[in-house]
């Protein structure tokens, strides 16, 4: 054999070895993608379930609320029904006739009594809520501290040499 098909066959060994890192390399790579894709996968599977439940769970919501719509709306035709029939009964009784001019003539007074007592109840609990600020005893007038220049550290940094700056009150160099 000779030198040339010697180095030839290194040369082709060679790059066979690199060959076999390569594929190493991207076997692991694709690896790595499909576990992602899995993972990925069961995400959208777990998303696609909550979505579900939420959907379940709005319609039973709306189911509920209909249902408590319902009872509601009888309650308030019973309601109105026993009203009407306490009224009937109450405009029939021998005692009513004798004393429906009167309640007539008191019911804008009791409107009046209702909207004050009202007023002063809304009053009461909102000084309730609003808890008032305790008084702090006046003040003393103390002497004002003579006036300072507003402090700017910009005119400290660059208007003043290093040589000329004085150092302020309260500072130490």
């Amino acid at each position: 054999m000779s030198i040339v098909a010697i180095g030839m066959n290194l040369m082709l060994a060679g790059l066979l070895v690199v060959a076999l890192l390569m594929g190493y390399r991207l076997n692991a790579r694709l690896k790595a993608l499909r576990e992602s894709h899995e993972g990925f996968a069961k995400a959208v599977a777990d998303l696609d379930a909550a979505a579900a439940r939420a959907e379940q769970g709005l319609a039973d919501l709306r189911a509920a609320t209909d249902e408590a719509h319902d009872a509601l709306a009888d309650r308030i035709e019973k309601a109105r029904a026993l009203t009407a029939k306490l009224d009937r009964q109450i405009q029939s009784s021998p005692q009513a006739s004798a004393q429906a001019p009167r309640a007539r003539r008191e019911e804008p007074a009791q409107d009046d009594d209702v909207e004050r007592v009202t007023h002063r109840l809304g009053a009461l609990l909102s000084g309730a809520r609003d808890p008032r600020p305790e008084r702090a005893p006046p003040r003393v007038p103390r002497e004002a501290p003579p006036a300072r220049p507003a402090v700017n550290f910009d005119d400290d940094l660059f208007e003043q040499p290093a040589e000329r700056q004085t150092p302020r009150a309260g500072t130490r160099r």
